[in-house]
């Protein structure tokens, strides 16, 4: 069964989160960020939308870069939350969840739920 396809404008819109919760794991790399993006629902997170993502997360100082050595190929820039960056993701946390509650009692209220 593939993941369904979500509108580009909400992914944009919890993407950033989903990377300092994904980085919340430990550090990892580009791709296997956005393999693991895409295993968790997301569908395709392309270069050209998480690599400038994670540019302004390292400008604000949320994330740590470090280049390793690579096993038999090129070098990886390794991407880390800093503390900085875990406090910004509690939160954020807490933000999305206040605001998903006021769009589903949005949702509901125009549905006459109430």
């Amino acid at each position: 069964m593939s993941a369904p396809l979500w509108p580009s404008d909400w992914v944009r819109a919890a993407l950033g989160l989903c990377v300092l919760q994904a980085l919340a794991q430990g550090p990892t790399y580009g791709y296997a960020l956005a393999s693991a993006l895409e295993d968790a629902g997301f569908g395709t997170v392309k270069g050209g939308t998480l690599y400038p993502l994670l540019g302004r997360l390292e400008t604000a100082g949320l994330v740590s870069v470090e280049w390793r050595a690579g096993e038999g190929g090129p070098g990886r820039k390794y991407f880390a939350l800093s503390d900085a960056g875990r406090a910004e993701l509690a939160a954020q946390r807490g933000q999305w969840r206040a605001f998903t509650r006021m769009v589903d009692d949005q949702l509901d209220e125009q549905r006459g739920d109430r």
